[in-house]
């Protein structure tokens, strides 16, 4: 087993939720069992992340303290910590131009609808946050799961891109 420890950036655009959903999970030391550390970034920040997001994080028990909205220009300078893994969650990001990573990093298309998107009450937005913060946690968990020290780089390539498209899409309405 490798103790190498795996940095991984999840990129929204407006790194207001989904992207801070999903670095709060993989930050989560019973998910990343020390291997991994999580980042995340927005081509466009929003500046502030969103309440319901908060609140979520909060709900299910991980820290929200230095959660912020930032851009993904701090992760392609000089200094930055190298990426090894990339994944965009949400479709706007993932049809931009990003940055040239430093160490070309495996990247993939984890995306899912906006939980910031659903109108309604506010028992419907938390429940379209609920979900969007399970499906992540899903896709997560069957990345951390992966051997990732046995697999060539396109047979990893071919499972990070499958884990983007399972069958448990969230779909709000």
């Amino acid at each position: 087993m490798s103790d190498k420890v795996y940095n991984v950036l999840f990129l929204c655009t407006h790194n207001s939720a989904r992207s801070l959903m999903a670095e709060a999970i993989l930050n989560n030391p019973a998910v990343s069992r020390n291997r991994f550390k999580a980042y995340s970034a927005g081509s466009q920040p929003s500046g502030k992340p969103n309440a319901f997001a908060l609140e979520h994080i909060q709900r299910v028990g991980l820290p929200v303290a230095g959660v912020r909205s930032k851009d993904w220009d701090e992760f392609a300078k000089p200094g930055a910590p190298r990426m090894d893994f990339v994944f965009t969650v949400c479709d706007n990001a993932a049809n931009e131009v990003c940055p040239v990573w430093p160490g070309q990093p495996m990247t993939a298309h984890w995306g899912l609808p906006d939980p910031a998107a659903v109108a309604g009450s506010d028992e419907q937005k938390r429940r379209a946050f609920a979900d969007t913060f399970r499906h992540l946690a899903n896709r997560i968990n069957l990345f951390t799961s992966l051997p990732l020290h046995k697999l060539d780089k396109l047979s990893l390539q071919k499972d990070l891109d499958d884990i983007g498209r399972t069958p448990s899409e969230a779909r709000h309405g």
